[in-house]
């Protein structure tokens, strides 16, 4: 079978989740000796670095990478609130893109081109010029409710109008765009049932996102008492902002005078963030291993308010062996039981309970962080995960 993956990032070097949720679905084909072409956008916030990639790799893929400038501009974004169109994901499209790609569809025939996201689908059209090939989107999240839920959660009335009528558009895109593909590999059951609501004809199925187990061995050295609470995420992601300003006003104050440390690790930490660190609150900014990061600290706190998807880093942390604190829309995806792999928090107060009470059973981290551990194995490895995309890829092919 062969495989042209389309990529809206790099996906090596994995500065974030979402390479990370590409790369594992390129390594995991390539291991099932899938024929995978790659062809990737690259941006100024996702660059193409050739020596990121080990030489195998690039041989057996044949990667390539072409630059498209993805940057917000003001004008179209505001034209953009007066007409059909959806910004967010038209930004994407590229001639230089698109030129590419109709060069690499006439020197060879796929089964199947893979759509890493919502953002490559305005190629959807040149693909069916010059191809036969089933069209599969892999989506990593229902893009209008991630923005339907930034606007319910801000307090700024004209940015909330604006969000909901940008979420509002993209919803109308998205809902025509997943009739125009031949199949979806949702990342959830909760967006698999979601995605149901929007299409009736189109083949859906969960393909979660996996875990190679063997790249969660790193170890850290551990203190008697479990209590380093620790966050990593990129702070240029909006829901992350949100997620520790919420932290830092609402929970933070109530419980930095117990015996605790908080650890904030990620690229793009704003200077206000780190203005506030003492010896209590660490400001790690962007670490070489965000692995050996989560191995050296013991409990993860991720209290998103807003976003849509699965949480990539709780997963990764989970499969770590490491408890986690989060709210439900941290949660959202993973098939998890609250208080046996992790713990659920939707309140300020019941957030620094939840703390609380970690600091006072050290021997439940390690309970939890075990539950968490065997959850992966079971449902998130990447093995298995692939296996069952291949066969919605074959079904797919045994019907056209």
């Amino acid at each position: 079978m062969k495989v042209l993956q389309l990529c809206n990032k790099p996906p090596q070097p994995t500065i974030d989740g979402g390479c990370i949720a590409i790369n594992n679905i390129s390594k995991g084909l390539l291991a099932k000796d899938i024929s995978l072409k790659i062809l990737t956008i690259a941006t100024e916030k996702h660059p193409f670095i050739p020596t990121a990639f080990s030489e195998e790799f690039q041989e057996k893929t044949n990667i390539e990478g072409v630059f498209v400038d993805t940057r917000v501009n003001i004008i179209d974004a505001f034209s953009a609130l007066i007409t059909s169109d959806s910004y967010n994901i038209s930004r994407f499209f590229s001639p230089d893109f698109d030129k590419k790609l109709t060069e690499i569809l006439q020197e060879d025939t796929y089964d199947v081109v893979h759509l890493e996201s919502l953002f490559m689908t305005p190629y959807i059209q040149t693909i069916r010029t010059y191809s036969k090939a089933n069209v599969v989107l892999r989506s990593h999240n229902l893009e209008h409710l991630l923005w339907e839920r930034l606007a319910n959660s801000t307090g700024n009335k004209a940015k909330r109008i604006y969000l909901k009528h940008f979420a509002s558009r993209l919803k109308v895109y998205e809902k025509k765009t997943i009739n125009e593909v031949e199949g979806i590999a949702t990342i959830s059951y909760e967006d698999t049932e979601r995605f149901a609501s929007l299409t009736k004809k189109i083949p859906i199925l969960t393909v979660p996102f996996g875990i190679d187990l063997g790249d969660y061995k790193c170890e850290g050295n551990k203190r008697p008492k479990k209590n380093r609470f620790f966050h990593i995420g990129a702070m240029n992601w909006e829901p992350n902002k949100e997620a520790i300003n919420w932290f830092m006003d609402a929970i933070w104050p109530s419980v930095k005078g117990l015996d605790i440390e908080l650890h904030l690790a990620g690229r793009h930490i704003p200077g206000y963030m780190m203005e506030q660190a003492d010896e209590n609150f660490i400001v790690h900014g962007e670490v070489d291993s965000a692995t050996c990061f989560m191995a050296d600290h013991d409990v993860m706190v991720v209290p998103l308010l807003s976003g849509s998807g699965v949480r990539v880093k709780i997963i990764e942390a989970m499969a770590m062996g490491k408890a986690v604190i989060t709210t439900s829309v941290g949660a959202e995806g993973i098939d998890c039981e609250d208080g046996k792999h992790l713990f659920i928090a939707d309140t300020a107060d019941a957030f620094a309970h939840q703390m609380q009470f970690l600091l006072d059973s050290p021997n439940k981290v390690d309970e939890i962080g075990n539950n968490a551990r065997l959850l992966v194995e079971g449902k998130y490895d990447n093995d298995k995960v692939v296996d069952n995309l291949i066969q919605f890829y074959q079904e797919l092919n045994q019907e056209m």
